[in-house]
């Protein structure tokens, strides 16, 4: 009973001590103003496009080659795809603003065991990331792997990649994908 009469009297006095106190600080006084919601710039938004729930198609075809799904993750400030073909490899990837450099960063990883680093950024309303493939060239060569994500009229986004072997002289059309959204069932 004796600590409980304590505990009791050490917690009438301290609020009694803070209830008395005089603030002179006018600021503390007025809540201060939350943060502004990390990776809510219309630079983290510019590939928002992507985001959904897809069926994928080669450019110009009927015949369904994958599902994918992209998420904005990690408080926003990440997008996650998760790759999932009918056939073939799978495999995730990242895309986020790097906050250094402020460029677009994306980093494959596949069920194969390669990785790819692709940067870039926003070009005239597309989604343009270029970075070095391992070993998918003839002989197992590096390819210089440039992809194009954009937005059609219909809401379908189109993945164009290019590949290069003469370190981005001349390209070569790689894949042509269009990502259709899924219907509500």
């Amino acid at each position: 009973m004796q600590i409980f009469t304590t505990l009791l009297f050490v917690l009438q006095a301290a609020s009694a001590g803070s209830a008395g106190e005089a603030t002179t600080d006018s600021s503390a006084a007025q809540p201060a103003a939350p943060p502004p919601a990390a990776c809510s710039t219309d630079e983290h938004a510019a590939f928002d496009f992507w985001v959904g729930e897809w069926d994928v198609y080669p450019t110009g075809r009927d015949t369904k080659v994958a599902d994918s799904r992209i998420e904005r993750v990690a408080t926003g400030c990440v997008i996650r795809e998760t790759w999932m073909p009918q056939g073939g490899n799978n495999g995730t990837s990242m895309s986020m603003i790097n906050h250094k450099s402020g460029r677009w960063e994306q980093v494959w990883v596949g069920n194969d065991g390669t990785r790819v680093n692709f940067t870039g950024g926003m070009v005239d309303g597309a989604m343009v990331l270029t970075g070095y493939w391992d070993g998918i060239g003839a002989d197992g060569a590096d390819v210089l792997t440039r992809m194009t994500y954009s937005l059609g009229e219909d809401g379908s986004v189109r993945q164009f990649g290019e590949g290069s072997t003469d370190h981005g002289k001349t390209w070569q059309t790689s894949f042509d994908l269009t990502y259709k959204r899924k219907q509500a069932p």
